[in-house]
C-alpha cells in the first residue's frame, strides 16, 4: 500500500489511535511519577525539617542522573525497540515511587516550625523510628529519586521511538502538539492531582502511591494494545520521508551513534536544549516556583489559586505546543527552527516581564499571567525539539538516540539548578532567581537561528 494510501487508510487511523492513546496516557503518568515531587514539596520540608539547600539536592540528582542516563539507553531503546524500553522504564519508576512513599512509615513525628514567609525556620526537629534522621532519609529519598530519574528516562525515548514509525515528517509539527499535551497534562497530574491525593488520602505518601498505581494500570493497558511500528500491528510499513536512512538489516549501535554524534545540527539542537532547561527547570517547572510562590503569596497546594495556576499553565503549554507545531509543518513546511527562536524569545520577554513584575510586587495575579505566558513559550519550543526534531534528524533507526541527546543535554544543564537557586535566593533574594536564565533564553535562539533554513531529509539535513 501507498504512504499515501495508508495515511488515509481508515483501520490504519484507528489503530495508530490506539497506540498513540495508550502510548500518550503511560508519557503522561511517567511526568506525573517525577513532578509529583514538585507538587509535595513543601509537605516534605514540613514533615523532614528540609532547608532549600536540602531540596536542592534532589533539584540536582533527578535531573542530573535522568539526564546522563537519556543519552545512554538511547542507542538501547533504539535497540531493543520502544515498546520493551517503555515496560522496562514504567516498572522501575513504579516501584522507585512507591519505595519513595514508604519513608512515611517511619516518621513519628514531624518537624516543628516557626515564623512565615522567607522567616520560616524549624524549632524542633523530626523524629524518626528505627535511629533515622531527617538528613538519613535525605539521602535515601535522593537515592531512591535518582533511581526514579534513570527508568524515567526511557519515557521520551520510547515515544519518540515508536511514533517514528506510524508519524509522516509533515505530520509530526501537529504530532509535537500533541506531545505537548502530554506533558502538560502530566504536569497538572503532579502538580493539581498529586497533592490532591494528599489531602483525600491524609498523608503526603499518597503522592507517590497514587501514580505508581496508575502505572501499574497503564503497564499492563500497553503489554496489550501498544506496538512498536505499523508492521507489528499488521500493516505495511509506513515511508516516513524523514532521515532514516533505511535500508537492509538490524540496528547496529555503531552506526546510531555516528548518525546522531557527528551531526552538526543535531548537537546545535542539543545546546539550544540546554538553554531549554536551564529556564524550563529553573522557574517554570521545578520545585522553585512552588516556593516563591508559598514564601511570598502564602499559596500551597490546599489553595485555589494552587490549583488554578498550574491548570492554566497546562492550558497555555497546550496551546503553545499546537501553535507552534501547526507553524512548523503548514508555515515554516516542515522547517522547526523559526518557531524554535519565537518560543526562546518568548521565553526572555516572560522573564524580563517577571523580573519587573517581582521588583514592582505587583501580586499573584501578575505572577500567574507571567507563568502562563513563560508556559505557552516554554511547551512550544520543548515540543519541536523533543517531539519533532527528534524524529525529523534521527529518523526511524536513531529517533531514541536523538531524543536521548536534545532531553539528555536539557537535564543535564539544568541539574545545576538545584545547588544553583539556594545559593542565588540567599545571596541576591528571589529577584536573581528570575533574572538568571535570561541570558540562557536568548543565547537558545541565536543558536537555533543559525538552522533556520534546515529540513530532515533522506540524509539528515
Amino acid at each position: 500500500m501507498s504512504e499515501i494510501a495508508l495515511l488515509q487508510d481508515p483501520a490504519f487511523r484507528r489503530r495508530r489511535t490506539v497506540n498513540w492513546v495508550n502510548l500518550g496516557l503511560l508519557y503522561s503518568l511517567f511526568y506525573m511519577s517525577r513532578y509529583n515531587f514538585m507538587a509535595a514539596v513543601g509537605d516534605l520540608s514540613a514533615t523532614f525539617g528540609w532547608s532549600k539547600e536540602d531540596i536542592g539536592v534532589f533539584e540536582f540528582v533527578m535531573p542530573l542522573v535522568y539526564g546522563i542516563s537519556v543519552v545512554v539507553n538511547g542507542p538501547i531503546a533504539d535497540r531493543i525497540g520502544g515498546k520493551k524500553a517503555f515496560l522496562v522504564g514504567t516498572a522501575g519508576a513504579l516501584l522507585a515511587n512507591f519505595g519513595f512513599g514508604l519513608a512515611s512509615l517511619w516518621v513519628a513525628e514531624p518537624a516543628q516550625w516557626a515564623g512565615e514567609g522567607t522567616a520560616r525556620h524549624v524549632v524542633k526537629a523530626a523524629v524518626f523510628a528505627d535511629g533515622w534522621d531527617s538528613k538519613s532519609f535525605l539521602m535515601y529519598l535522593a537515592t531512591v529519586w535518582g533511581i526514579n530519574g534513570y527508568f524515567q528516562s526511557f519515557g521520551a525515548l520510547s515515544i519518540v521511538k515508536v511514533n517514528a514509525h506510524w508519524f509522516h515528517v509533515r505530520e509530526r509539527g501537529t504530532f509535537a502538539g500533541i506531545f505537548g499535551v502530554l506533558i502538560r497534562f502530566g504536569l497538572v497530574l503532579g502538580q493539581s492531582v498529586a497533592p490532591a491525593m494528599i489531602g483525600l488520602f491524609g498523608g503526603w505518601q499518597w503522592a507517590f502511591w497514587v501514580p505508581a498505581l496508575l502505572l501499574g494500570v497503564l503497564f499492563v493497558t500497553n503489554y496489550l494494545y501498544m506496538q512498536n511500528s505499523p508492521k507489528d500491528a499488521g500493516f505495511d510499513d509506513l515511508d516516513t520521508g524523514d532521515a532514516s536512512d533505511d535500508g537492509p538489516g538490524g540496528v547496529k549501535v555503531t552506526e546510531i551513534l555516528a548518525k546522531v554524534f557527528t551531526n552538526p545540527v543535531t548537537l546545535r539542537i542539543a545546546l539550544a536544549s540546554m538553554m531549554i532547561g536551564l529556564v524550563r527547570r529553573s522557574v517554570l517547572d521545578g520545585a522553585w516556583m512552588p516556593k516563591y510562590f508559598g514564601e511570598l503569596f502564602n499559596v500551597t497546594r490546599t489553595t485555589a489559586t494552587w490549583h488554578i495556576t498550574f491548570w492554566l499553565a497546562a492550558i497555555a503549554g497546550i496551546a503553545g505546543g499546537f501553535i507552534f507545531g501547526s507553524a512548523s509543518d503548514k508555515v515554516y513546511g516542515g522547517r522547526r527552527a523559526p518557531v524554535v527562536v519565537f518560543g526562546f524569545t518568548g521565553m526572555a520577554v516572560a522573564l524580563i516581564l517577571f523580573s519587573l513584575v517581582n521588583y514592582l510586587q505587583m501580586g499573584v495575579v501578575a505572577t500567574v499571567a507571567i507563568m502562563i505566558l513563560l508556559s505557552f513559550a516554554v511547551n512550544g519550543a520543548h515540543g519541536m525539539i523533543g517531539g519533532a526534531a527528534s524524529m525529523d534528524f534521527g529518523g526511524k533507526k536513531a529517533a531514541a538516540t536523538a531524543a536521548g541527546l536534545f532531553d539528555g543535554m536539557q537535564y543535564v544543564a539544568s541539574a545545576v539548578v538545584g545547588p544553583a537557586v539556594p545559593w542565588l535566593v540567599k545571596n541576591w533574594g528571589w529577584a536573581g532567581w528570575i533574572a538568571a536564565p535570561i541570558p540562557f533564553a536568548i543565547l537558545g535562539a541565536l543558536i537555533m537561528a543559525t538552522l533556520w533554513h534546515v529540513t530532515p531529509g533522506k540524509k539528515g539535513h
